[in-house]
């Protein structure tokens, strides 16, 4: 699978998202399972955050890579009030517990709050000294927040990005392309299933012979720099995301997509789920 270098390490551009998880107890075994699979098939990055079902979804992950922690890289999040510098400490600790590790790979806060960046970060430095967390990145930042961050050690920022929500592409993207700053696009085949409804995708996917969410992974990949997490319980669907990597689309893909769904011409807010 095609990769991309992240935190020093190559990983592949599809990962695997768990909003949503955590929820249902008597879904979680199947959540288990998925992420298991996923697993299997290559995708070793896994994405949570202590939002997620309030600390259900980094349960589930913690059972997933029980015994096979050194196959995952790990992402989770900190609620913006839990983002002092005492907060940050403390709320990383129980997602630790949750998630039945002793490091997470990647720590992000999840959006901006009312706590001053600078005590947040100092947060996360510090948890990066006890050997808690080996890198810190953010959530939800627009390119104003990124520019004020002004950190070299900020591994990613992690935004909505699918042909629905484009925004990005106008100052955000080329900014963080610039400056070698990986982005990791959540909801990457949209939400609702209006995207995957879409004719312009449908088309495409016949002309393929693959599913409308592979076209919309596929041209999220287009870019560089950009990694997905596309969240997935059915196996069929995690081997299809795999799969969605290796899809190149074409200039008449991309000019049909850009017809139904317009770059921007002009900034515009960030847009979050």
């Amino acid at each position: 699978m095609k990769t991309l270098e992240l935190c020093g390490q190559a990983l592949p551009v599809i990962g695997q998202g768990t909003w949503r998880m955590g929820e249902d107890p008597v879904q979680r075994a199947r959540e288990v399972r998925a992420l298991r699979e996923g697993l299997e098939l290559g995708l070793r990055l896994i994405d949570t955050a202590e939002m997620y079902g309030e600390g259900g979804a980094e349960q589930v992950v913690g059972e997933a890579i029980a015994g096979r922690r050194e196959q995952v890289f790990l992402v989770s999040k900190v609620y913006p009030h839990n983002a002092s510098e005492s907060g940050v400490i403390a709320a990383c600790e129980r997602s630790l517990q949750r998630l039945k590790t002793e490091m997470i790979d990647l720590y992000l806060l999840h959006w901006r709050g009312d706590y001053p960046l600078a005590e947040t970060l100092s947060g996360f430095e510090r948890l990066r000294e006890q050997g808690k967390i080996r890198h810190w990145g953010v959530s939800n930042f627009d390119l104003a927040d990124m520019q004020e961050l002004s950190a070299p050690a900020c591994a990613t920022n992690q935004v909505l990005y699918n042909p629905e929500a484009r925004g990005i592409e106008f100052d955000l993207l080329p900014w963080q392309q610039a400056q070698g700053v990986p982005l990791m696009a959540y909801c990457p085949i949209g939400q609702g299933g209006a995207l995957l409804a879409a004719p312009a995708l449908r088309d495409i996917a016949a002309r393929h012979g693959v599913t409308p969410a592979q076209v919309a992974l596929a041209w999220v990949l287009r870019q560089p720099g950009v990694m997905a997490i596309p969240k997935a319980v059915d196996s069929q669907h995690l081997r299809l995301n795999a799969e969605a990597a290796s899809l190149r689309l074409s200039a008449e893909d991309l000019t049909l997509i850009d017809a139904a769904y317009p770059a921007p011409t002009g900034a515009r807010p960030l847009q979050m789920v």
